[in-house]
């Protein structure tokens, strides 16, 4: 009878899940430690102020970076995107939280420029290029790094054009909130079907978001269970539905393949 009811209440307790991600290959690489990004035959290792080359097939180191912490304290993920390794960058932990944007050479991984986004409304922690315009999330979070009077509810999802001005945003609905506090939203991209993903910063789940129909308030549509531990993502376009995280512990990059639609 005990026995039943704790089985009862484990499975009430489960998060429920739309769709499993399939792990196809794990690959060693000591900078894994924020995040991965996918280019055409390389992938990318982020840990802060350090940053490395690896080819995709074989998973041998190419090349690497490292920047001096004090200015590059914080890069927390980086998607490649037309000729550029573009990465999102802040102060984290420091407050008040500064952002910036910062470019580099997707080969050498020479560092290019920067955008500066200043203080704004919580630590950049990914970006993305859709539909003719730049996408961005600003973290909040409850103690480390978090501001006061702004805890993880202010996490915001904000769209910029070409100049970087802010031009809409939008908030993270309370079904994702309740997932990933006391923290905040460290991975995202847009997928092969036109939806938004969203990773947490250490639980091994997936949220696909879709724009509001009307509000300020992101619709969750699907939640998928996958090996990395939360972290920044990055989808390979060249294969669609494809989609690389990591696994902290280990220092490994994951490849996985994420059963969604194609866009139609």
């Amino acid at each position: 009878m005990m026995l039943a009811l704790v089985i009862a209440l484990q499975a009430a307790a489960a998060p429920a899940f739309d769709g499993v991600a399939q792990t196809l290959r794990r690959l060693p690489a000591a900078e894994a430690r924020q995040g991965v990004a996918a280019g055409r035959r390389d992938l990318y290792a982020i840990a802060n102020y350090r940053i490395a080359r690896y080819d995709k097939r074989t998973g041998a180191k190419l090349a690497s970076w490292e920047g001096d912490p004090k200015r590059f304290p914080h890069i927390n993920s980086c998607a490649v995107i037309k000729q550029d390794l573009v990465c999102a960058a802040s102060n984290y932990p420091a407050v008040p939280q500064a952002s910036s944007i910062e470019y580099f050479d997707p080969r050498t991984l020479a560092h290019r420029r920067s955008v500066s986004l200043g203080q704004e409304i919580g630590s950049l922690t990914w970006v993305d290029r859709h539909d003719g315009a730049w996408w961005a999330m600003f973290a909040n979070y409850d103690a480390k790094g978090g501001e006061p009077m702004r805890d993880h509810r202010y996490t915001l999802l904000v769209r910029f054009d070409d100049a970087w001005r802010r031009t809409e945003s939008w908030a993270l609905p309370g079904s994702i909130l309740e997932r990933i506090a006391p923290m905040s939203i460290s991975g995202g991209g847009w997928g092969p079907d036109g939806r938004l993903y969203l990773t947490g910063h250490d639980k091994p789940e997936l949220y696909a978001v879709t724009l509001p129909k009307g509000g300020a308030t992101l619709d969750h549509v699907a939640t998928y269970a996958v090996a990395a531990e939360g972290q920044a993502i990055d989808w390979d376009e060249r294969a669609p539905g494809t989609l690389y995280g990591i696994a902290r512990r280990g220092g490994e990059m994951i490849e996985m393949r994420v059963p969604v639609a194609r866009k139609r």
